[in-house]
């Protein structure tokens, strides 16, 4: 059985998501996808803690799916911008997580972890796979992947 880590920017699929479709992603359908005669080394959510109640609901549904749920605070600058990135903290697990796993799974289509995705698969020989809305991920996020899968209908709540 092959070893798997599971990594979900979920401000990322999130946004891409509801911009797309108008849909909100389906954590249980991902979940069964991806652990399938799969053993689980580590399974993460990485999100932004604004402290309502309806988040802090969706955060214990992702606990209850088998992810850890890692939050950063939400920061509002004073020129009315925000700030929640979780690109570092993603990207060290990641690599912490290689070592591992025999397949890491990312969920987002940000481009900036195509260089991650490189190193993982030149380093430790991990196959990868990338989870992402099609036409707002990062064409250099789905060249360096072994295997990019498209967020479609069937991933969708509906």
């Amino acid at each position: 059985m092959k070893k798997v880590s599971i990594f979900v920017d979920v401000q990322n699929i999130y946004y891409t998501t509801k911009q797309e479709f108008n849909l909100n992603f389906d954590y249980n359908k991902f979940w069964k996808l991806v652990t399938n005669k799969r053993e689980v080394v580590g399974a993460f959510a990485y999100t932004i803690n604004r402290g309502d109640e309806k988040q802090i609901q969706f955060q214990n549904i992702l606990r209850a799916i088998g992810f850890e749920v890692k939050l950063k605070p939400y920061i509002k600058r004073s020129d009315g911008s925000s700030k929640g990135d979780w690109d570092v903290g993603i990207t060290l697990d990641i690599i912490d997580f290689a070592s591992k796993s025999d397949i890491i799974v990312l969920a987002s289509g940000d481009g900036d972890f195509d260089v991650l995705i490189k190193k993982v698969r030149e380093k430790y020989n991990n196959e990868t796979e990338v989870y992402g809305v099609s036409n707002l991920t990062a064409n250099s996020l789905k060249k360096v992947t072994s295997n990019f899968y498209p967020i479609k209908q069937d991933l969708l709540l509906t």
